[in-house]
Protein backbone atom coordinates (compact mmCIF):
# COMPACT_ATOMS: atom_id res chain seq x y z
CA UNK A 1 0.00 0.00 0.00
CA UNK A 2 1.36 3.42 -0.91
CA UNK A 3 2.03 5.81 1.92
CA UNK A 4 -0.42 8.71 2.17
CA UNK A 5 1.52 11.90 2.83
CA UNK A 6 0.56 13.55 6.12
CA UNK A 7 -1.33 16.82 6.06
CA UNK A 8 0.78 19.87 6.82
CA UNK A 9 1.80 20.14 10.45
CA UNK A 10 1.28 23.50 12.11
CA UNK A 11 5.00 24.21 12.22
CA UNK A 12 6.11 26.48 9.40
CA UNK A 13 2.76 27.19 7.76
CA UNK A 14 1.38 28.66 10.98
CA UNK A 15 4.07 31.34 11.00
CA UNK A 16 3.26 32.58 7.50
CA UNK A 17 2.17 36.20 7.81
CA UNK A 18 -1.53 36.95 7.46
CA UNK A 19 -2.48 40.61 7.06
CA UNK A 20 -4.28 41.79 10.16
CA UNK A 21 -7.17 43.04 8.04
CA UNK A 22 -7.79 39.47 6.83
CA UNK A 23 -8.09 37.94 10.29
CA UNK A 24 -11.63 36.82 11.08
CA UNK A 25 -12.07 34.56 14.08
CA UNK A 26 -15.83 34.59 13.58
CA UNK A 27 -15.59 32.85 10.18
CA UNK A 28 -16.10 29.16 10.95
CA UNK A 29 -14.90 28.04 7.54
CA UNK A 30 -11.41 29.20 8.48
CA UNK A 31 -11.22 26.53 11.15
CA UNK A 32 -11.37 23.48 8.90
CA UNK A 33 -7.90 23.23 7.34
CA UNK A 34 -5.71 22.87 10.45
CA UNK A 35 -3.48 25.81 9.51
CA UNK A 36 -5.45 29.03 9.10
CA UNK A 37 -6.45 29.36 12.78
CA UNK A 38 -2.82 29.24 13.85
CA UNK A 39 -1.88 31.85 11.26
CA UNK A 40 -4.60 34.17 12.58
CA UNK A 41 -3.52 33.62 16.19
CA UNK A 42 0.12 34.27 15.25
CA UNK A 43 -0.78 37.56 13.60
CA UNK A 44 -2.89 38.70 16.54
CA UNK A 45 -0.31 37.83 19.19
CA UNK A 46 2.31 39.85 17.34
CA UNK A 47 0.25 42.75 16.03
CA UNK A 48 -2.94 43.15 18.08
CA UNK A 49 -3.06 40.77 21.07
CA UNK A 50 -6.33 42.22 22.39
CA UNK A 51 -8.21 42.58 19.14
CA UNK A 52 -11.74 43.75 18.46
CA UNK A 53 -13.42 41.14 16.24
CA UNK A 54 -16.66 42.23 14.56
CA UNK A 55 -19.43 39.65 14.15
CA UNK A 56 -22.50 39.35 11.99
CA UNK A 57 -25.85 40.26 13.53
CA UNK A 58 -27.41 39.39 15.90
CA UNK A 59 -24.03 39.19 17.66
CA UNK A 60 -22.18 42.40 18.40
CA UNK A 61 -18.48 41.53 18.28
CA UNK A 62 -15.91 40.53 20.90
CA UNK A 63 -12.44 41.19 22.22
CA UNK A 64 -10.08 38.39 21.14
CA UNK A 65 -7.43 37.81 23.82
CA UNK A 66 -4.52 35.84 22.37
CA UNK A 67 -1.48 36.15 24.66
CA UNK A 68 -0.88 33.72 27.50
CA UNK A 69 -0.51 36.38 30.21
CA UNK A 70 -3.70 38.24 29.23
CA UNK A 71 -5.67 35.01 29.02
CA UNK A 72 -4.50 34.03 32.50
CA UNK A 73 -5.49 37.44 33.85
CA UNK A 74 -9.02 37.14 32.47
CA UNK A 75 -9.44 33.55 33.63
CA UNK A 76 -8.39 34.39 37.19
CA UNK A 77 -10.64 37.43 37.64
CA UNK A 78 -14.32 36.40 37.59
CA UNK A 79 -15.31 39.63 39.32
CA UNK A 80 -14.25 41.65 36.28
CA UNK A 81 -14.78 38.97 33.63
CA UNK A 82 -17.87 36.94 34.45
CA UNK A 83 -19.07 33.60 33.10
CA UNK A 84 -22.68 34.33 34.00
CA UNK A 85 -23.46 35.92 30.62
CA UNK A 86 -22.39 32.63 29.01
CA UNK A 87 -19.12 31.13 27.83
CA UNK A 88 -19.66 30.69 24.10
CA UNK A 89 -20.08 33.44 21.54
CA UNK A 90 -23.87 33.34 21.34
CA UNK A 91 -25.46 36.35 23.01
CA UNK A 92 -28.34 35.34 25.24
CA UNK A 93 -31.03 37.18 27.16
CA UNK A 94 -31.88 36.80 30.84
CA UNK A 95 -34.59 34.22 30.16
CA UNK A 96 -32.20 32.04 28.16
CA UNK A 97 -29.61 32.31 30.90
CA UNK A 98 -32.17 31.21 33.49
CA UNK A 99 -33.07 28.15 31.40
CA UNK A 100 -29.68 27.16 30.03
CA UNK A 101 -27.06 27.98 32.67
CA UNK A 102 -24.82 25.07 33.62
CA UNK A 103 -21.86 24.85 35.96
CA UNK A 104 -19.84 26.66 33.28
CA UNK A 105 -22.12 29.69 33.40
CA UNK A 106 -22.00 30.27 37.14
CA UNK A 107 -19.61 32.21 39.35
CA UNK A 108 -19.15 32.65 43.07
CA UNK A 109 -20.79 30.65 45.85
CA UNK A 110 -23.28 28.76 43.68
CA UNK A 111 -20.56 27.74 41.25
CA UNK A 112 -18.39 26.44 44.08
CA UNK A 113 -21.34 24.60 45.60
CA UNK A 114 -22.32 22.79 42.41
CA UNK A 115 -18.71 22.06 41.54
CA UNK A 116 -18.25 20.62 45.02
CA UNK A 117 -20.91 17.97 44.40
CA UNK A 118 -18.57 16.02 42.14
CA UNK A 119 -15.14 17.53 42.85
CA UNK A 120 -14.01 14.64 45.02
CA UNK A 121 -15.02 12.13 42.34
CA UNK A 122 -12.59 13.79 39.94
CA UNK A 123 -9.76 14.16 42.47
CA UNK A 124 -6.39 12.51 42.06
CA UNK A 125 -6.97 9.92 44.80
CA UNK A 126 -10.23 8.64 43.30
CA UNK A 127 -8.89 8.73 39.74
CA UNK A 128 -5.84 6.70 40.72
CA UNK A 129 -8.23 3.97 41.82
CA UNK A 130 -9.43 3.65 38.24
CA UNK A 131 -5.98 2.78 36.89
CA UNK A 132 -6.53 -0.97 36.62
CA UNK A 133 -9.94 -0.48 35.02
CA UNK A 134 -8.51 2.04 32.55
CA UNK A 135 -5.62 -0.21 31.62
CA UNK A 136 -7.92 -3.16 31.03
CA UNK A 137 -10.30 -1.03 29.01
CA UNK A 138 -7.39 0.31 26.96
CA UNK A 139 -6.23 -3.20 26.13
CA UNK A 140 -9.73 -4.17 24.99
CA UNK A 141 -10.08 -1.05 22.84
CA UNK A 142 -6.66 -1.44 21.24
CA UNK A 143 -7.00 -5.18 20.66
CA UNK A 144 -10.15 -4.60 18.63
CA UNK A 145 -8.81 -1.60 16.69
CA UNK A 146 -5.28 -2.75 15.89
CA UNK A 147 -6.48 -6.11 14.66
CA UNK A 148 -8.08 -4.27 11.74
CA UNK A 149 -4.74 -3.03 10.38
CA UNK A 150 -6.36 -0.05 8.68
CA UNK A 151 -9.09 1.76 10.61
CA UNK A 152 -10.49 5.11 11.69
CA UNK A 153 -8.55 5.98 14.84
CA UNK A 154 -11.26 8.44 15.95
CA UNK A 155 -14.08 5.93 15.80
CA UNK A 156 -12.21 2.89 17.09
CA UNK A 157 -9.96 4.49 19.72
CA UNK A 158 -10.33 8.24 20.41
CA UNK A 159 -14.11 8.18 20.81
CA UNK A 160 -14.49 4.63 22.06
CA UNK A 161 -12.07 4.81 24.99
CA UNK A 162 -13.23 7.94 26.87
CA UNK A 163 -16.91 7.16 26.30
CA UNK A 164 -16.41 3.80 28.03
CA UNK A 165 -14.88 5.65 30.97
CA UNK A 166 -17.83 8.05 31.08
CA UNK A 167 -20.26 5.13 30.97
CA UNK A 168 -18.50 3.68 34.01
CA UNK A 169 -18.71 6.99 35.92
CA UNK A 170 -22.40 7.36 35.07
CA UNK A 171 -23.02 3.64 35.65
CA UNK A 172 -24.79 3.11 32.35
CA UNK A 173 -24.46 0.04 30.11
CA UNK A 174 -21.81 -0.02 27.37
CA UNK A 175 -24.50 -0.56 24.76
CA UNK A 176 -25.50 3.07 25.35
CA UNK A 177 -22.03 4.31 24.36
CA UNK A 178 -22.85 5.12 20.76
CA UNK A 179 -25.84 7.19 21.83
CA UNK A 180 -23.61 9.20 24.16
CA UNK A 181 -21.07 9.77 21.37
CA UNK A 182 -23.76 10.80 18.91
CA UNK A 183 -25.30 13.22 21.39
CA UNK A 184 -21.94 14.85 22.00
CA UNK A 185 -21.34 15.22 18.25
CA UNK A 186 -24.77 16.71 17.64
CA UNK A 187 -24.65 19.14 20.57
CA UNK A 188 -21.06 20.39 20.28
CA UNK A 189 -21.08 20.10 16.49
CA UNK A 190 -23.97 22.55 16.21
CA UNK A 191 -22.10 24.57 13.57
CA UNK A 192 -21.03 21.60 11.44
CA UNK A 193 -23.49 20.32 8.82
CA UNK A 194 -22.17 16.77 9.23
CA UNK A 195 -23.23 16.73 12.89
CA UNK A 196 -25.89 19.33 13.60
CA UNK A 197 -29.60 18.58 13.57
CA UNK A 198 -30.11 22.33 13.19
CA UNK A 199 -27.24 24.67 12.38
CA UNK A 200 -26.69 27.41 14.92
CA UNK A 201 -26.87 30.22 12.37
CA UNK A 202 -30.07 28.97 10.71
CA UNK A 203 -33.49 30.52 11.20
CA UNK A 204 -34.77 27.18 12.44
CA UNK A 205 -32.45 27.32 15.45
CA UNK A 206 -34.68 30.01 16.97
CA UNK A 207 -37.15 27.22 17.81
CA UNK A 208 -34.50 25.77 20.12
CA UNK A 209 -33.18 29.01 21.62
CA UNK A 210 -33.77 27.82 25.19
CA UNK A 211 -31.78 24.61 24.77
CA UNK A 212 -27.99 24.28 25.30
CA UNK A 213 -26.19 25.08 22.06
CA UNK A 214 -29.68 25.47 20.50
CA UNK A 215 -29.47 21.76 19.80
CA UNK A 216 -32.59 19.57 19.74
CA UNK A 217 -30.32 16.69 20.72
CA UNK A 218 -30.32 18.27 24.19
CA UNK A 219 -33.91 17.09 24.65
CA UNK A 220 -32.80 13.49 24.15
CA UNK A 221 -29.96 13.93 26.65
CA UNK A 222 -32.36 15.45 29.17
CA UNK A 223 -34.82 12.56 28.81
CA UNK A 224 -32.06 9.99 29.26
CA UNK A 225 -30.67 11.75 32.32
CA UNK A 226 -34.10 12.18 33.91
CA UNK A 227 -34.79 8.47 33.67
CA UNK A 228 -31.46 7.72 35.35
CA UNK A 229 -32.31 10.24 38.05
CA UNK A 230 -35.73 8.65 38.61
CA UNK A 231 -34.15 5.23 39.06
CA UNK A 232 -31.46 6.40 41.47
CA UNK A 233 -33.16 9.02 43.57
CA UNK A 234 -33.15 7.90 47.21
CA UNK A 235 -30.66 5.10 46.56
CA UNK A 236 -27.17 4.50 47.89
CA UNK A 237 -25.29 4.61 44.60
CA UNK A 238 -21.92 6.32 44.27
CA UNK A 239 -22.07 7.06 40.53
CA UNK A 240 -22.19 10.67 39.31
CA UNK A 241 -25.96 10.66 38.72
CA UNK A 242 -26.67 9.31 42.19
CA UNK A 243 -24.54 12.00 43.75
CA UNK A 244 -26.30 14.73 41.81
CA UNK A 245 -29.79 13.60 42.82
CA UNK A 246 -29.11 12.53 46.40
CA UNK A 247 -26.71 15.14 47.75
CA UNK A 248 -27.42 18.76 48.62
CA UNK A 249 -24.83 21.34 47.51
CA UNK A 250 -22.90 23.01 50.31
CA UNK A 251 -24.88 26.25 49.89
CA UNK A 252 -27.97 24.35 51.03
CA UNK A 253 -29.89 24.88 47.79
CA UNK A 254 -30.90 21.56 46.17
CA UNK A 255 -30.53 21.10 42.44
CA UNK A 256 -33.69 21.99 40.57
CA UNK A 257 -34.81 19.74 37.73
CA UNK A 258 -33.34 22.28 35.32
CA UNK A 259 -30.05 22.36 37.24
CA UNK A 260 -29.85 18.58 36.95
CA UNK A 261 -30.64 18.62 33.22
CA UNK A 262 -27.90 21.10 32.45
CA UNK A 263 -25.35 19.49 34.78
CA UNK A 264 -26.00 16.05 33.27
CA UNK A 265 -25.69 17.36 29.72
CA UNK A 266 -22.38 19.00 30.62
CA UNK A 267 -21.07 15.67 31.91
CA UNK A 268 -22.12 13.87 28.74
CA UNK A 269 -20.48 16.44 26.47
CA UNK A 270 -17.40 17.49 28.45
CA UNK A 271 -16.78 13.95 29.69
CA UNK A 272 -15.98 12.80 26.19
CA UNK A 273 -15.22 15.59 23.75
CA UNK A 274 -12.05 17.14 25.20
CA UNK A 275 -10.26 13.85 25.86
CA UNK A 276 -11.38 12.41 22.55
CA UNK A 277 -10.02 15.29 20.49
CA UNK A 278 -6.77 15.45 22.46
CA UNK A 279 -6.14 11.77 21.75
CA UNK A 280 -6.90 12.29 18.06
CA UNK A 281 -4.61 15.31 17.72
CA UNK A 282 -1.86 13.55 19.67
CA UNK A 283 -1.96 10.56 17.35
CA UNK A 284 -2.01 12.80 14.30
CA UNK A 285 1.00 14.71 15.64
CA UNK A 286 2.92 11.47 16.20
CA UNK A 287 2.16 10.44 12.61
CA UNK A 288 3.35 13.83 11.36
CA UNK A 289 6.46 13.65 13.55
CA UNK A 290 7.58 10.01 13.47
CA UNK A 291 10.82 10.88 15.21
CA UNK A 292 8.76 11.83 18.28
CA UNK A 293 6.91 8.51 18.18
CA UNK A 294 10.29 6.81 18.03
CA UNK A 295 11.44 8.74 21.12
CA UNK A 296 8.45 7.49 23.07
CA UNK A 297 8.99 3.95 21.85
CA UNK A 298 12.64 4.10 22.87
CA UNK A 299 11.94 5.77 26.23
CA UNK A 300 8.40 5.12 27.55
CA UNK A 301 9.22 7.07 30.72
CA UNK A 302 8.69 10.21 28.59
CA UNK A 303 4.98 9.51 28.17
CA UNK A 304 3.75 11.43 31.28
CA UNK A 305 5.72 14.44 30.03
CA UNK A 306 4.41 13.88 26.52
CA UNK A 307 0.81 14.02 27.81
CA UNK A 308 1.28 17.70 28.66
CA UNK A 309 2.64 18.33 25.17
CA UNK A 310 -0.31 16.46 23.68
CA UNK A 311 -2.64 18.75 25.60
CA UNK A 312 -0.78 21.90 24.58
CA UNK A 313 -0.52 20.85 20.96
CA UNK A 314 -4.10 19.65 20.64
CA UNK A 315 -5.78 22.64 22.32
CA UNK A 316 -9.09 20.76 21.99
CA UNK A 317 -11.15 23.82 22.99
CA UNK A 318 -10.20 26.90 21.02
CA UNK A 319 -11.79 29.44 23.33
CA UNK A 320 -14.03 30.30 26.25
CA UNK A 321 -15.82 33.60 26.59
CA UNK A 322 -16.27 35.94 29.51
CA UNK A 323 -18.19 39.25 29.73
CA UNK A 324 -16.79 42.42 31.28
CA UNK A 325 -18.71 43.46 34.38
CA UNK A 326 -17.21 46.95 34.40
CA UNK A 327 -15.05 49.21 32.27
CA UNK A 328 -11.45 48.04 32.43
CA UNK A 329 -8.15 48.04 30.53
CA UNK A 330 -6.71 44.91 29.01
CA UNK A 331 -3.60 44.75 26.86
CA UNK A 332 -3.73 48.51 26.36
CA UNK A 333 -7.34 48.44 25.13
CA UNK A 334 -10.36 49.97 26.79
CA UNK A 335 -12.90 47.21 27.43
CA UNK A 336 -16.37 48.41 28.36
CA UNK A 337 -18.88 46.78 30.67
CA UNK A 338 -21.06 44.28 28.84
CA UNK A 339 -18.57 43.54 26.06
CA UNK A 340 -17.57 39.96 25.31
CA UNK A 341 -13.98 39.03 26.15
CA UNK A 342 -12.83 35.76 24.55
CA UNK A 343 -9.85 33.81 25.82
CA UNK A 344 -8.27 31.98 22.88
CA UNK A 345 -6.55 29.20 24.80
CA UNK A 346 -5.25 27.68 21.58
CA UNK A 347 -3.35 30.87 20.80
CA UNK A 348 -1.96 31.10 24.32
CA UNK A 349 -0.63 27.58 23.87
CA UNK A 350 1.60 28.84 21.06
CA UNK A 351 2.80 32.01 22.81
CA UNK A 352 6.50 32.54 22.13
CA UNK A 353 6.86 34.40 25.42
CA UNK A 354 6.04 31.22 27.34
CA UNK A 355 7.02 28.28 25.13
CA UNK A 356 10.41 27.91 23.49
CA UNK A 357 9.89 27.12 19.80
CA UNK A 358 6.11 26.77 20.31
CA UNK A 359 5.49 25.36 16.83
CA UNK A 360 7.74 22.39 17.53
CA UNK A 361 5.99 19.25 18.73
CA UNK A 362 8.33 18.00 21.45
CA UNK A 363 7.30 15.04 23.62
CA UNK A 364 10.13 15.87 26.05
CA UNK A 365 9.11 19.53 26.52
CA UNK A 366 9.57 20.65 30.13
CA UNK A 367 7.91 23.52 32.05
CA UNK A 368 4.84 23.11 29.86
CA UNK A 369 2.58 25.85 31.23
CA UNK A 370 -0.28 25.22 28.80
CA UNK A 371 -3.77 26.67 29.10
CA UNK A 372 -5.77 23.67 27.91
CA UNK A 373 -7.64 23.22 31.20
CA UNK A 374 -7.71 26.90 32.10
CA UNK A 375 -5.21 28.88 34.12
CA UNK A 376 -5.74 28.68 37.84
CA UNK A 377 -9.16 30.31 37.85
CA UNK A 378 -12.32 28.99 39.50
CA UNK A 379 -13.35 27.29 36.26
CA UNK A 380 -10.26 25.08 36.00
CA UNK A 381 -11.50 21.94 34.22
CA UNK A 382 -13.07 19.63 36.79
CA UNK A 383 -12.00 16.51 34.90
CA UNK A 384 -8.40 17.46 34.18
CA UNK A 385 -6.90 14.67 36.30
CA UNK A 386 -9.14 12.07 34.70
CA UNK A 387 -8.27 13.31 31.20
CA UNK A 388 -4.55 13.24 31.93
CA UNK A 389 -4.80 9.72 33.33
CA UNK A 390 -6.82 8.42 30.38
CA UNK A 391 -4.41 9.90 27.84
CA UNK A 392 -1.33 8.65 29.68
CA UNK A 393 -2.56 5.09 30.02
CA UNK A 394 -3.78 4.94 26.44
CA UNK A 395 -0.39 5.91 24.99
CA UNK A 396 1.52 3.78 27.49
CA UNK A 397 -0.38 0.83 26.08
CA UNK A 398 -0.43 1.93 22.44
CA UNK A 399 3.14 3.04 21.73
CA UNK A 400 4.90 -0.29 22.51
CA UNK A 401 2.52 -2.11 20.18
CA UNK A 402 3.38 -0.06 17.10
CA UNK A 403 6.17 -1.02 14.74
CA UNK A 404 4.86 1.45 12.18
CA UNK A 405 1.88 3.77 11.81
CA UNK A 406 0.88 6.03 8.95
CA UNK A 407 -2.05 7.99 7.65
CA UNK A 408 -4.38 6.19 5.28
CA UNK A 409 -6.53 9.10 4.07
CA UNK A 410 -7.74 12.64 4.64
CA UNK A 411 -8.28 14.12 8.11
CA UNK A 412 -11.44 16.28 8.11
CA UNK A 413 -12.00 18.68 10.99
CA UNK A 414 -15.07 19.92 12.79
CA UNK A 415 -16.40 23.20 11.41
CA UNK A 416 -16.19 25.14 14.65
CA UNK A 417 -14.24 27.93 16.29
CA UNK A 418 -15.10 26.48 19.71
CA UNK A 419 -14.06 22.82 19.60
CA UNK A 420 -10.85 21.90 17.80
CA UNK A 421 -12.06 18.52 16.65
CA UNK A 422 -10.95 15.81 14.25
CA UNK A 423 -13.82 13.92 12.62
CA UNK A 424 -11.88 11.02 11.16
CA UNK A 425 -8.28 9.85 11.35
CA UNK A 426 -7.71 6.90 9.00
CA UNK A 427 -4.53 5.03 9.91
CA UNK A 428 -2.66 1.91 8.88
CA UNK A 429 -0.60 0.23 11.57
CA UNK A 430 1.99 -2.52 11.69
CA UNK A 431 2.30 -4.23 15.04
CA UNK A 432 5.57 -4.67 16.85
Amino acid sequence: MSRVPPPPATTDAAREPMPLAEVNLADLDRFTDGVTPWRMFHTLRHQDPVHWQPEDAPNSGFWAVTRHADIARVDRDPETFTSTRFVNLEEVDDDQIRRRASLLELDGLRHRALRGLLQRQFGARVISGYADFLRGLTATTLDAALARGTFDFVKEVSADFPINVLARLLDVPPEDNQRLIDWGNRVIGHTDPDYADVLLDSAESERYRDLPFRSPASLEVFAYGRELARQRRGGAGTDLVSRLVNEVPRDGVPLSDRDFDNYFLLLVVAGNETTRHTISHAMLALLQHPEQLARLRDDPSLIPTAVEEFLRWASPVYHFRRTATRDTELGGKRVRAGEKVVMWFASGNRDEEVFGDPYAFDVARRDNDHLTFGKGGPHLCLGNQLARTEIRILFEELVPRLADARLAGDVPRVRSNFVNGVKRLPVTVTLA
